[in-house]
């Protein structure tokens, strides 16, 4: 008895919480990841509210300003509420890192839904990381990460998106715009 009724706590608590995974491509780029609702594994957080990720971003240097491209790895951290029904506001950390070049960026993202009469809904995404010279190691000097994208739910917990991303990776020798692109992909809430 005592193991149903864990259960069914254990799956009313699932409903509410939403782990994601993304993919997303252009001509030359790909870029994955996922990202882990801390409140599926502790009780004492709420659901939706914390989470712990990851992203790798294979670049090609048609977007970038320099021929040789490094891999680029990051673990993200992100603290968000719902400001109301239809926006979210969240402050993040991450920790990210290409050959030669680690900086902890701290931002802010934030998520509107759109306010039409569809079936489909939309939402806008933005966000902005920084990291300034003494959160800079090794031989970074700064890092500046902005995005802004548009979703489509297109089925339930399954979005279609299209973006822009900016990403310089400053060194102490000079300065690279690791990535500036568009891209689309999908990405899917579990």
């Amino acid at each position: 008895m005592f193991k149903k009724i864990s259960l069914i706590a254990l799956n009313a608590v699932s409903v509410f919480a939403m782990h994601g995974a993304e993919v997303n491509i252009n001509n030359s780029d790909l870029e994955l990841s996922a990202k882990l609702d801390i409140g599926q594994f502790n009780e004492s957080v709420e659901p939706d509210t914390i989470f712990l990720g990851a992203r790798y971003i294979n670049a090609d240097n048609r977007h970038s300003d320099v021929n040789n491209i490094d891999d680029y790895y990051e673990v993200n951290f992100l603290m968000q509420k719902n400001v109301n029904s239809d926006f979210r506001l969240g402050l993040g950390v991450k920790l990210n890192h290409t050959k030669e070049f680690l900086s902890i960026p701290l931002g802010l993202e934030a998520a509107y839904k759109l306010p039409f009469a569809s079936s489909v809904p939309f939402y806008i995404n933005a966000s902005i990381y920084s990291a300034p010279e003494v959160l800079s190691f090794d031989k970074a000097d700064s890092f500046l990460e902005y995005r802004v994208g548009i979703e489509a739910e297109a089925i339930k917990n399954g979005f279609l998106l299209v973006g822009y991303r900016h990403l310089d990776t400053n060194y102490e020798a000079r300065d690279v715009e690791y990535n500036d692109s568009l891209y689309f992909g999908l990405k899917f809430l579990f």
